[in-house]
């Protein structure tokens, strides 16, 4: 199985890792802007992101001169850390499923940096113990701190943005009550179907609203965010179980029996999260959450809108995590804690694709840029802190 072993290395597997974990969220939303239901497109996520998985394994964890390769692994006595591995998985594929909701209530760039800074606070504590303390804590937990500090501006973005919507909307009477059929009515009758909404205008939220599978308008926040703050709380457990799969800490693997490989640990990981993720979903497609409609596994067998996108939204997940326990595994999995930076590249997608905050105050302005500011400053400490496993 191929290793990686260099600082310089893991560093380029971190970079590459909060690329892609950046960016198949932002993918996820704009499938359901357009109207598809979230349970057809994570189901469609969840099939791709094992893919990859596979793909990793029988490739990068069956070439080079390490040894034991993936195959071998899974014909040896690892239950344990399997265990740990799948448990990983389980708080992952929950994560995601709730971030799926999250980001249409309080959006997309306020969902990412929440879930990462209560991951990066919780996690990177529990991951510099159990990694022996490799990385270096005076470095390690100023940048911990940035994201605390992140958190704060994410969560005060999202109410001066709120704000700045309800000034927007304020000559629609009784907006956020108002049903979608007397938003349409408005709509139409005010002449803003005329022509296409400009991003950030109080037309193109009531369009958005229209199309949108989740509908938004009159429901309280305060749903969207207990919803993100269970999500960060399942993703600070992923990488620390993913940690013990690996590096077997509590010593639960019999004298003589391997540790299990990043890629065979993956494997495992990804196996789990898929079958939460199908087993959820297949039920959402039945008994629906937050008023969205009742469908069928045969209407989601035939939905092919938006398909290619969720496919792809899968593999960028999959890939990114694969990179992120790469590069965990060599220099730490406190300092590979330093991806949860996604926030970065998801408000990037969220200006560039949906018009985030678009016609904003200067208030929310200066806001948004001090909380990128935070998470520059994060990740460069974090990954500073790398250290060597040895």
């Amino acid at each position: 199985m191929y290793m990686i072993e260099s600082k310089g290395g893991a560093i380029t597997c971190m970079l590459l890792a909060l690329l892609f974990l950046g960016t198949w969220p932002a993918i996820m939303t704009l499938t359901e802007r357009r109207g598809r239901l979230p349970q057809h497109t994570y189901l469609d996520y969840t099939i791709t992101n094992l893919l990859a998985a596979v793909i990793i394994a029988f490739t990068l964890g069956q070439i080079g001169p390490s040894r034991p390769n993936f195959i071998t692994q899974l014909s040896q006595d690892n239950w344990q850390s399997v265990m740990f591995a799948m448990a990983g998985g389980i708080v992952l594929s929950l994560g995601n499923l709730a971030t799926q909701y999250a980001w249409a209530f309080v959006g997309l760039s306020v969902t990412e940096v929440i879930t990462s800074s209560i991951t990066v606070v919780i996690g990177t504590t529990l991951n510099y113990f159990l990694d022996d303390r490799i990385n270096r804590a005076e470095i390690l937990f100023p940048g911990a701190a940035c994201f605390l500090i992140a958190v704060c501006f994410g969560s005060a973005v999202h109410k001066s943005n709120a704000a700045d919507n309800k000034s927007k909307l304020q000559n629609f009477n009784s907006l956020e009550t108002t049903s979608s059929f007397q938003i349409e009515t408005n709509h139409a009758n005010s002449g803003l179907a005329k022509e296409k909404a400009k991003e950030g205008t109080a037309a193109f939220l009531i369009e958005l609203e229209k199309q949108r599978a989740i509908k938004v308008f009159g429901k309280s926040t305060i749903i969207g965010l207990a919803i993100t703050f269970f999500a960060g709380i399942c993703f600070s457990m992923f990488s620390p179980a993913f940690n013990l799969a690996t590096n077997d800490q509590w010593h639960t693997l019999k004298h003589g029996v391997p540790k299990l490989s990043v890629y065979t640990a993956f494997f495992y990981f990804s196996i789990s999260a898929f079958v939460i993720a199908l087993i959820l979903n297949i039920r959402f497609l039945y008994w629906p959450v937050l008023g969205l409609p009742r469908s069928s596994f045969k209407a989601y067998l035939n939905d092919w809108n938006g398909r290619g996108w969720s496919f792809l939204a899968g593999f960028l997940c999959g890939f990114g995590n694969g990179l992120q326990f790469m590069g965990g595994q060599a220099a730490g999995y406190a300092a590979a804690d330093a991806v949860q930076a996604l926030p970065l590249v998801s408000t990037f997608w969220g200006i560039l694709l949906f018009g985030e905050y678009r016609r904003s105050s200067r208030r929310t302005y200066v806001l948004l840029i001090s909380m990128l500011f935070m998470f520059i400053v994060a990740v460069a400490v974090l990954m500073a802190s790398s250290g060597h496993r040895k």
